[in-house]
């Protein structure tokens, strides 16, 4: 009882080690990869205080119709003369695809921290991070004067020459609009107004509803689940081709990863120690040329030339394709042929030595090996 005590108790330490390494191993990549509870900011169908589906459901029941896109080429796709392509905190797209967008029809809504403004607005500079808080109009453009003070800021612009600028942030304004080839382009410095967690403050569900809404139709550019997927089909976001590594998500390396360390640590738990190779002395030894003359007597005492006949072709064949350079899954027609062309001798009676009928008895059996015989020595030295 007392010695199998001490093996118990490190069996049960190594059942416990390897139960916390495959729990560590588990739980460790989703903490590591889990998503915030907060949910994907501005997308119109999150319902968390970052997303923005009371504002979709708003535009919906004032007659807008939304559409929400993950990518550029969708967006472009939906996006017509009367339409209104709305961008907000796209920090996934790349600058080929603000080029897709900003050749779109229609009017743009540009909100939040947007890279590449140069190209999805073309004459706004920004001035500078201002705090965003709630700020006054001071404009006349209907949209803001009607909503009144908003939570706005984040960053502030100059517009190109004409463009109406409200809702003043330092040396410039939090929202500026101008027009330019016929297309409307509004930009905003901080989209956080269109939050269900702010939509309800002050009069940012009217300034959301009156820039948002000012068209029928409403394509909301949303983050993808992969952001890859923003470029072109087929491309990252570099524009580059994807391998098929890219096109994994990344739960599923997480996966792998973990079911390859718990068969590592398996194995290991499992596994046994070998030993030395243990050499077992065979009972007798016999000689290869035994074995041979054994086979022969056996063939000689039932009278099987036939058999014996077949084995001689069927291994001089075997050792003549290589020679010849032919392979191994040669016939022996091929295999004469080829013979005969090294040889210079006549095929005919090549094939009848590698191919012919069986010997009809023992004398014609033992000249049958010795042609074989002369055969290969005449391959092997031509």
């Amino acid at each position: 009882m007392t010695a199998t005590t001490p093996g118990r108790v490190r069996q049960a330490a190594q059942v416990t080690l390897l139960v916390v390494l495959v729990l560590v191993t588990a739980v460790l990549p989703l903490l590591l990869t889990g998503e915030q509870s907060g949910g994907r900011t501005l997308d119109p169908a999150d319902t968390s205080l970052n997303g923005s589906g009371a504002l979709a459901r708003l535009l919906e029941a004032h007659g807008v119709e939304v559409v929400r896109v993950e990518t550029p080429g969708a967006a472009v796709a939906a996006a017509g003369p009367q339409t209104l392509l709305l961008v907000t905190e796209a920090s996934f797209l790349n600058r080929d695809a603000a080029r897709r967008i900003a050749e779109a029809p229609g009017d743009r809504l540009v909100a939040g921290a947007v890279p590449h403004l140069d190209v999805l607005a073309s004459g706004v500079r920004r001035q500078g991070l201002v705090r965003a808080r709630s700020r006054a109009p001071q404009c006349a453009l209907r949209e803001a004067m009607r909503a009144g003070d908003a939570y706005t800021g984040g960053t502030s612009f100059t517009g190109p020459p004409g463009a109406t600028g409200c809702y003043p942030a330092d040396d410039g304004h939090a929202l500026v609009r101008y027009t330019a080839d016929g297309h409307t382009v509004t930009v905003l410095g901080d989209a956080s107004f269109m939050t269900n967690l702010r939509l309800a403050e002050d009069g940012n569900a009217a300034l959301a509803l009156n820039l948002a809404g000012a068209r029928p139709k409403l394509v909301w550019l949303a983050e993808p689940d992969d952001p890859d997927e923003a470029g072109d089909p087929g491309a990252g976001a570099d524009g580059q081709a994807r391998s098929l590594g890219d096109l994994i998500p990344g739960g599923v390396r997480w996966a792998v990863l973990q079911l390859i360390v718990a068969v590592a640590l398996a194995a290991l738990w499992r596994g046994r120690r070998l030993g030395p190779v243990v050499v077992e002395r065979l009972p007798v030894v016999v000689r290869a040329a035994e074995t041979v003359e054994g086979r022969g007597r056996l063939y000689r005492s039932r009278r099987a030339r036939d058999r014996a006949a077949l084995a001689l072709r069927a291994a001089a064949a075997d050792r003549l394709a290589p020679r010849l350079g032919l392979p191994r899954t040669a016939t022996a027609e091929e295999v004469a042929v080829a013979a005969a062309a090294r040889t210079g001798r006549d095929p005919e009676p090549v094939l009848a030595l590698l191919c012919g009928p069986p010997p009809g008895d023992d004398t014609a059996l033992v000249a049958l090996a010795a042609h074989l015989d002369t055969l290969e020595r005449q391959v092997r030295d031509s």
